[in-house]
């Protein structure tokens, strides 16, 4: 089984309130670093995205990836890679849980193989500086108070 990084954190709102700035991927290019682009190709009968393109840049490492969404409940969000160019695999999630008045400890889950070699320990170090940027993002984002964006879900596939 591969290693994973995980970390949480906690952020002054409802479950509800976080879960919709994390479903609204056509503001991730606002909050997230290295996000440039996020295209909902598929949606689940709720609305919800079933399968995502993002555009990355992070530094030396580029990429355009697809990933397929599973939503558990209200609160857990997983996600799995369905093609990239630079990533052998990509596993990740985001589990909510209501933690004291109307606060929410949101815990980040990744696991993450890259097609070049890397060493374990730079692996993981990379997750780290990934998850750690992504909770700062999303605590930021959903402690603004700005509302999502309504955007047209585009349907087939790129």
């Amino acid at each position: 089984m591969a290693e994973h990084t995980s970390s949480s954190i906690t952020i002054e709102a409802a479950p509800a309130e976080v879960m919709e700035v994390i479903a609204d991927f056509a503001r991730y290019p606002d909050w997230t670093g290295e996000v440039k682009e996020a295209d909902v190709l598929k949606t689940d009968e709720r609305g919800r995205a079933e399968q995502v393109r993002l555009v990355m840049d992070a530094g030396a490492i580029k990429d355009d990836q697809t990933l397929a969404y599973t939503w558990t409940g209200d609160n857990e969000v997983s996600w799995t890679l369905v093609k990239s160019q630079m990533l052998r695999s990509l596993d990740g999630s985001y589990l909510l849980k209501p933690s004291g008045a109307g606060a929410t400890e949101v815990t980040y889950l990744l696991t993450v193989d890259v097609k070049i070699p890397m060493l374990g320990m730079i692996k993981r170090k990379a997750e780290k500086v990934i998850i750690d940027r992504a909770l700062a993002g999303l605590k930021k984002r959903v402690e603004s108070g700005e509302p999502p964006v309504e955007t047209p879900v585009e349907t087939g596939e790129k």
